[in-house]
């Protein structure tokens, strides 16, 4: 017969159980402490009508002017929705367009893709990180991930994967018509659409600061839709390859069934983008943006409407 004997400490809450064999073993009754009994000081507000009322108005107040300053600054950014072409074969045309106020400061050239969804699971994960950062392994063996767009004809596609795959490629340029039917064209700078951490750090080409893009894509080949390879997106070394700026901003996927992204290039030309397989219709905007971004003047109506339930309840 085995005999045992208990020793309970209430002030630290340790029980110890000895037996014949000398040993001890230890309880997993938390310690008899504030912090594992949960008996820290702490404050519960009493809610009554004298302190929940006064709230309810000071939140009103606060949040009504807060929205009347978001609602005006995202009305006083210009835009201009251009056109909306849809092409069944690659051709090239151009369309006039008159704008009909001045834009003072830096316009923005976006591109928009109605019914076309980014935010399907596959299509969201149907990319490759490790070989976007320039991971040599990642760039000759794509993740699993990227199925069906891993592999073509043998050889591992840079980059992979269905995201990259679906890059927007309509050739776009802005010209100018002079009154005297002479057409200037308008240069437009192809990077600074992109995040700094996005560029310098998410995304990076194999073989490092290696200017010799040919080389270092050897053994790979381009997606399946796109018309020539990445290391032949721009003829600047340092807006090439997996840091190409418009390819950077193409794989911020976003919600919903339109896209709108920043594109570096601007009049319609070789629009081969295809949308007629998801009845997608392809525009362009050209907007001026401020200190809250582009315009969008649900923020400032979500605040307006919310203040002014607080303030009529308080």
């Amino acid at each position: 017969m085995i005999a045992s004997s208990y020793n309970a400490k209430d002030e630290d809450g340790h029980i110890t159980v000895s037996g014949p064999g000398g040993g001890t073993l230890r309880s997993k009754k938390p310690e008899n402490t504030a912090f594992k009994q949960q008996r820290l000081p702490a404050w519960q507000p009493i809610l009554t009508a004298g302190t929940v009322l006064p709230a309810f108005f000071i939140i009103g107040l606060l949040f009504i002017p807060i929205g009347i300053g978001l609602f005006v600054t995202s009305n006083n950014i210009k835009e201009f929705e251009n056109f909306n072409w849809n092409s069944t074969r690659p051709c090239t045309c151009s369309i006039p367009f008159y704008l009909d106020q001045p834009y003072e400061s830096n316009v923005y050239v976006y591109y928009g893709l109605s019914n076309f969804y980014q935010n399907h699971r596959r299509y969201v994960k149907s990319r490759d990180d490790s070989q976007l950062n320039g991971d040599i392994t990642s760039l000759k063996n794509p993740s699993k991930e990227c199925e069906p767009y891993a592999y073509h004809e043998n050889k591992p596609i840079a980059p992979c994967g269905a995201i990259a795959n679906s890059m927007f490629n309509d050739t776009l340029e802005l010209f100018y018509n002079d009154p005297n039917g002479t057409k200037i064209p308008i240069p437009l700078n192809t990077t600074g659409i992109a995040w700094w951490t996005d560029k310098h750090v998410k995304f990076g080409n194999p073989g490092g600061n290696n200017p010799n893009l040919t080389a270092a894509f050897q053994g790979t080949t381009k997606p399946v839709n796109w018309r020539r390879p990445v290391y032949e997106l721009d003829a600047d070394e340092g807006n090439n390859g997996f840091i190409n700026e418009d390819f950077i901003v193409h794989c911020s996927s976003v919600g919903g069934s339109a896209l709108f992204h920043a594109v570096p290039t601007f009049n319609q030309s070789n629009p081969d983008y295809p949308v007629r397989s998801f009845e997608g219709r392809k525009r362009v905007i050209l907007s001026t943006i401020s200190w809250m971004g582009g315009k969008n003047p649900f923020l400032g109506i979500a605040y307006i409407t919310v203040g002014s339930v607080c303030f009529f309840l308080g």
